[in-house]
């Protein structure tokens, strides 16, 4: 009896430090075992508590009293699958009679606390059927990115969701985005990380970096054009207007609308050209759009409209020519000027880190997820990298990048060196770098986001 004893209090003091100190290994070995268990056998009074259940059928109810019976039950959704993961678990439910999607959602605070678990999401699978992700613990913590990613051309793995599924930044699905978040909010680890995605792949990164080039410099040896200033920025952007004209006349000459030509074979962007046709898409990333629309003389003043005006139309126009804007701020209003409200219409994905200031969150969130605005501007200063993702569509939810620190960033841009394509049009724009940098091998990567 001693030696179980002992036995059993080695146990629970493992598991006590396994939740401690590694709560991912702590949910693997005991957690999801016990949270299956505790979800099964308080399912039906939690949903009953919850006002997740309806009233049994007619016909149930004059069948008990037809044969003497206890009348049935309240009835809960019925689970059709129950799942587990590396952060928590999964429910697939069948909606009753009645019920609405809406419903689980308004409930998932109450559930969470019921069933003891860190978060409590829902989304609609199809007609009738959700899907609850519980997690086990605070995945957004400490961000581990699992093994295994789905990769595919034009879609990067950034960052870690809430509800421990993968955040992807997809460019052919959401062309362009704006990224905002103040000075140590953890704007800059999310830029590194979608250059790091972006290395391995056919892709042209092109960089506008009016702090002399502070934030980009380091990763050229990937960049096929980078500017350092607004007079730079300017002549670059007028470079992507005149490339993305040369591309749409490609696809015009390419379109081949014939009468034996399928639909779906017909070109309208550089996507349903031949392989050997098919131009390098590009990808522009623009550290400080505000350093881009100010101005204090009317030269400067001419140069913003230039500026402004190439960006609106890259963002209206850019997509079928192949290329993606991703535009990243410390601030974003419409005191910038003219033209502003016009750029941020075009720019389908938004992501805000911690802000300063209520108005940038409205102009990031305002128009698309009023509810998340709220949620932006109450992100606390210690948690850097945490952000808040949405789209045109209305969702939104909590995301975190792991950290990957400049030393990373640079050993994978100078290892996909040779990835790096010419463009003649970008040529006088092409960062001159001396020869290759050794590899130095990086320090282990703090769990904290900077």
């Amino acid at each position: 009896m001693t030696a179980f004893t002992v036995a059993l209090v080695l146990v629970v003091a493992a598991a006590g430090l396994l939740r401690w100190r590694r709560p991912a290994w702590y949910w693997l070995a005991f957690g999801v075992t016990l949270a299956a268990l505790r979800v099964l056998v308080r399912y039906r009074s939690v949903m009953d508590a919850c006002g997740l259940t309806v009233p049994p059928a007619r016909w149930r109810l004059a069948l008990a009293r037809a044969t003497n019976r206890p009348i049935p039950e309240p009835r809960p959704p019925r689970i059709r699958r129950l799942r587990p993961t590396r952060t928590g678990l999964v429910l697939r439910l069948k909606l009753r009679p009645g019920q609405d999607v809406f419903d689980i959602a308004a409930a998932s605070d109450r559930l969470r606390h019921s069933f003891s678990m860190f978060g409590v999401t829902s989304r609609e699978v199809r007609s009738g059927v959700v899907e609850m992700r519980m997690t086990g613990y605070d995945v957004l913590k400490r961000v581990q990115m699992p093994a295994g990613t789905e990769t595919r051309a034009m879609r990067v793995p950034v960052a870690l969701r809430e509800d421990g599924a993968v955040h992807y930044r997809d460019y052919r699905a959401i062309p362009h985005a704006l990224t905002l978040g103040a000075t140590e909010s953890g704007k800059s680890v999310y830029q590194r990380n979608l250059v790091a995605g972006l290395a391995p792949m056919d892709v042209a990164l092109v960089g506008i970096d009016c702090k002399q080039g502070v934030e980009l410099f380091p990763l050229a040896r990937r960049f096929s054009a980078l500017a350092d200033s607004p007079d730079t920025a300017a002549e670059l952007l007028d470079a992507l207007v005149a490339r993305m004209a040369d591309v749409y006349r490609l696809i015009r000459t390419q379109q081949r609308i014939t009468v034996d030509v399928p639909d779906a074979e017909i070109a309208a962007d550089i996507w349903d050209l031949p392989d050997e046709l098919r131009p390098t898409p590009v990808v522009v990333l623009v550290d400080e759009v505000a350093e881009l629309a100010l101005y204090a003389t009317k030269e400067e003043e001419r140069r913003r409209d230039r500026i402004i005006t190439a960006l609106v139309r890259l963002a209206q126009l850019g997509r079928a020519a192949g290329i993606y804007l991703e535009i990243c701020g410390q601030r974003f209003g419409s005191e910038l000027g003219k033209g502003i409200t016009m750029l941020r219409a075009q720019l389908t994905g938004r992501t805000a880190h911690r802000l300063n200031d209520e108005t940038s969150a409205n102009m990031a969130f305002g128009d698309i997820a009023p509810d998340a605005v709220l949620a932006a501007i109450q992100i606390p200063a210690e948690l850097r990298g945490l952000a808040i993702a949405g789209d045109a569509s209305g969702g939104w939810h909590r995301i975190r990048a792991p950290h990957t620190s400049l030393r990373q960033a640079v050993n994978l841009c100078n290892r996909y060196a040779d990835r790096t394509p010419d463009l003649p049009e970008l040529a006088p724009f092409r960062p001159t770098t001396g020869t290759a940098t050794e590899l130095v091998p990086s320090a282990k990567a703090s769990p904290a986001t900077a």
